[in-house]
């Protein structure tokens, strides 16, 4: 029923603010690449190093986000939304986040990668906070990571930075939980 009210409003798939996002998003586009030739053609010796630099992400990125793609497809069927909300929903505490962490500790490989898993989590009923500790958790507190911590900078160092990153990411997590809902009331949010 939301779904015919929106797409009646303009707001669905194919509505307005569908189309201005994508206005947007190409206008950024067209922008960065005005700026990017602008600049390489100012400074002409650092113009090629990062075209050059510019490339070599693109083609991890190419090669990266199909296989993301592919296990983003293969969560959606498999996880039931029940399972998600369960151990991450609204009602899961401190285990949720506790098990964010663990989960954002896990997998390996750049930040960008977990993003699509993050809106994925979102839309099956994850709790924002969760979200959010999991991101940071991928982003700082890998465990391929924190075994070469350990043998570089000893275990002192690696544990007392491990523990001020999880002390200060749930929290995190929390304020970014209440200014979300705070702008998007509980209501109001999309269900699928």
């Amino acid at each position: 029923m939301r779904k015919k009210e929106a797409e009646k409003a303009g707001t669905g798939p194919g509505g307005a603010p569908a189309r201005r996002k994508i206005r947007w998003d190409l206008l950024f586009l067209a922008v960065s690449v005005a700026a990017f030739t602008g600049l390489g053609l100012v400074f002409r010796d650092r113009g090629g190093r990062a075209l050059r630099i510019s490339w070599e992400y693109f083609q991890e990125m190419v090669f990266i986000l199909p296989a993301v793609m592919v296990l983003m497809g293969l969560f959606a069927v498999w996880v039931r939304r029940e399972t998600v909300v369960k151990y991450l929903g609204r009602e899961s505490g401190l285990l949720g986040l506790l098990l964010a962490v663990l989960l954002g500790t896990l997998p390996t490989g750049p930040l960008y990668v977990a993003f699509p898993l993050a809106a994925m989590l979102l839309k099956k009923g994850a709790r924002v906070a969760n979200v959010t500790v999991f991101l940071c958790a991928w982003a700082c507190i890998k465990l391929p990571q924190e075994l070469m911590e350990f043998q570089f900078l000893g275990w002192k160092f690696t544990f007392l930075r491990l523990g001020l990153t999880v002390a200060l990411v749930i929290p995190m997590g929390l304020v970014a939980e209440r200014i979300y809902h705070r702008r998007i009331p509980v209501s109001e949010e999309r269900q699928p």
